[in-house]
């Protein structure tokens, strides 16, 4: 009885269902992909592809109609991509021949972007609490992803959390660059950890403790190491700050003013070396730039002239020195090092603190090299590993081409993810073997040392995921958009566009977190505005080509300038890690300094330099004010 019934269903099955492809061949003829939210303003990009398995039309015109126009174009071979300006509520349809489908649309608002990142920056400086503040502006964007797609506030709110969970924590982590960092930073941990079990991280206080007598010195021998790191900035931030932590405690320097000079050190220097894992992706930028203005000049070449006036980044490696030497501080980072002078209890908790209950076991074994070796072979291997990842035959077999150019070629063309990789492992067998070949501590009590600084860093690395959560959000909701919309709309000299842009890069870097992220933005975008600015102005080639110098420089400069500031920066954070620094108490130490180099920088260097006063002229000025604001506004410590 039962086959009997299979058999008859079966037949209905073969019978109906070529009806059933003709009752529903409209629906089924071809497939639209959209996406699943809008933005204003911002092109949506509609996907047209045709499911049917028999040849197709070479041409089909199809219509796409908004609330606002109708756009006509045409599939090829059953398919086509079409992006449209979405701009208020209604319906898109789509037109097909005899197919035809509707799609309902709410845009958000593209001023709106700006509320995430604001959100979470402002909650964190007011609840001196990251965590809760990076959460709530993530959820206050993917809530309004979905509150504009159709759901009401609650659900929403549900779907909104969900797909922080489901979708950006999970890209956050999964991304190589990304999953590169926290590996790395785990490794650092875990070396860091175990070089103060075996005693090595005490034998280098004990021999730096020597020539380290005073807080000035202290501070002077970390702001040295921070510029001799200067190939990456992640690798100067976490070698810096873990090697000098024991250091400028014993010395008691506060952790915020360790974190200042850590965090001070290293994207400016990655910034201005011309050796550095930063040097390839920029130039790239700078080529897309040039490409679009036609300019017949080098990437290297404009690289290299834009340096000096580089202000931001000049300007705090100076200010620092400064700030070191004259023994003063203002603003917050005052309170903290009175504090840690006269040995006070913080007012909070030392958030990120690496664990050091372990480092009175083998005092009576602290030698300085079980400490010294590792970072050594962190430092180098990463030099090693960026010239095997980058080395082309090509460019080291051609003649013509200068040795100096050769390195910095091979450096941008490396994989400094890949680099970082192998030699932090490397740091943590060298340590390895140097605790156990010495029997400083056994095997076990090694690798407890190593869970135990993977343990520290897993603070810092929830912080690290949500910043980049919250910075994929901005990315789609097109942050960078809506800040750079208001610039060129705005009808501006072309000797203030330096300056304005400088302002704009720092205010996209303070709102993503990313100083990266933000010259892929900005370089393809404002090089050509700028370019086209000035012939619109009728300057002459050799002021308008000083003016895009200026323009690249400010870029980059007003891009570290946001991520110093910015409480989501990765940069930022690690600092705070690798120092065992409070992260809020660090930004808001930070803040007054940076500001202080910043607006010296556009008052003094940006904007006289676009009128043509000489950076001879600039440079001693800028000091000089710098150093009377230290006398006058700082206090001694």
């Amino acid at each position: 009885m039962s086959k009997i019934f299979f058999s008859v269903l079966l037949g209905l099955v073969f019978i109906l269902s070529p009806f059933s492809t003709a009752a529903n061949g409209q629906e089924q003829s071809f497939k639209i992909t959209s996406p699943w939210f809008f933005v204003k303003e911002i092109p949506a990009k509609f996907e047209i592809s045709s499911k049917r398995n028999t040849t197709v039309e070479d041409t089909i015109q199809a219509i796409i109609t908004t609330p606002d126009t109708t756009y006509t174009f045409c599939l090829i071979n059953g398919s086509g991509t079409i992006s449209v300006p979405i701009q208020q509520k209604g319906i898109v349809t789509v037109e097909i021949s005899n197919y035809k489908e509707e799609i309902d649309v709410n845009p958000i608002p593209l001023w709106f972007s700006i509320i995430p990142p604001l959100i979470a920056i402002l909650l964190a400086l007011l609840l001196k609490e990251v965590y809760t503040a990076l959460f709530l502006g993530i959820i206050m964007g993917t809530a309004a992803m979905h509150f504009y797609s159709g759901s009401n506030i609650l659900t929403a709110l549900f779907q909104g959390i969900f797909t922080f969970i489901d979708t950006y924590l999970i890209r956050a982590i999964a991304d190589v660059g990304h999953a590169s960092i926290i590996v790395f930073s785990l490794l650092i941990g875990a070396m860091v950890s175990l070089i103060t079990v075996n005693g090595g991280m005490k034998g280098v206080v004990d021999v730096l403790a020597k020539r380290a007598r005073s807080p000035r010195s202290g501070q002077m021998i970390t702001y040295l190491l921070g510029i001799a790191i200067f190939f990456d900035d992640y690798a100067n931030t976490m070698v810096v700050g873990n090697t000098m932590r024991p250091v400028t405690d014993r010395l008691k320097i506060s952790r915020e003013k360790l974190a200042y000079i850590v965090d001070a050190t290293a994207a400016p220097v990655a910034a201005l070396a011309l050796i550095t894992t930063w040097i390839g992706i920029e130039l790239s930028y700078i080529q897309e730039g040039l490409n679009a203005i036609n300019i017949d000049e080098s990437a290297y070449s404009v690289f290299i002239k834009s340096l000096n006036t580089r202000f931001y980044p000049i300007f705090t490696i100076i200010f620092m020195f400064m700030i070191i030497w004259m023994k003063r501080d203002y603003g917050s980072m005052y309170k903290f090092e009175i504090m840690a002078r006269e040995a006070k209890p913080e007012e909070e908790p030392q958030a990120n603190s690496n664990s050091t209950t372990h480092l009175e076991e083998v005092t009576d074994k602290a030698r300085w090299y079980n400490a010294v070796i590792p970072v050594l072979v962190v430092v180098f291997g990463t030099i090693i590993a960026l010239f095997y990842t980058g080395y082309s035959p090509e460019v080291w077999d051609n003649q013509s081409i200068t040795f100096g150019t050769k390195v910095m070629d091979t450096i941008g063309r490396s994989n400094s993810y890949t680099a970082l990789l192998w030699a932090s492992i490397l740091g943590v067998l060298c340590a390895l073997g140097l605790t156990l070949t010495q029997r400083l501590v056994n095997l076990n009590r090694s690798m407890e040392a190593l869970i135990d600084g993977i343990k520290t860093m897993l603070p810092a690395i929830l912080i690290l995921v949500m910043a980049w959560s919250l910075a994929a959000i901005t990315m789609e909701l097109h942050t960078a958009n809506y800040i750079s919309g208001l610039l060129i709309k705005m009808q501006v000299s072309p000797y203030l566009m330096p300056a304005l842009t400088f302002v704009l890069a720092a205010a996209i870097a303070f709102s993503t977190g990313t100083s990266w992220g933000t010259m892929a933005i900005l370089y393809p975008l404002i090089l050509p505005a700028s370019w086209l600015i000035n012939q619109q102005n009728g300057l002459s080639y050799d002021t308008s080509i000083n003016l895009f110098y200026g323009v690249i420089s400010s870029i980059l400069a007003g891009a570290v300038f946001g991520d110093h500031c910015s409480p989501i920066s990765d940069t930022t954070i690690l600092s705070s890690l690798a120092s065992g620094c409070n992260h809020i108490n660090h930004v808001k130490t930070q803040m007054p300094y940076a500001l202080t180099v910043a607006g010296v920088s556009l008052c003094i260097g940006i904007i006289p330099s676009a009128y043509g006063v000489s950076t001879w002229i600039l440079y001693p000025v800028g000091t000089l004010i710098m150093w009377a604001i230290i006398r006058k506004v700082g206090k001694k410590t």
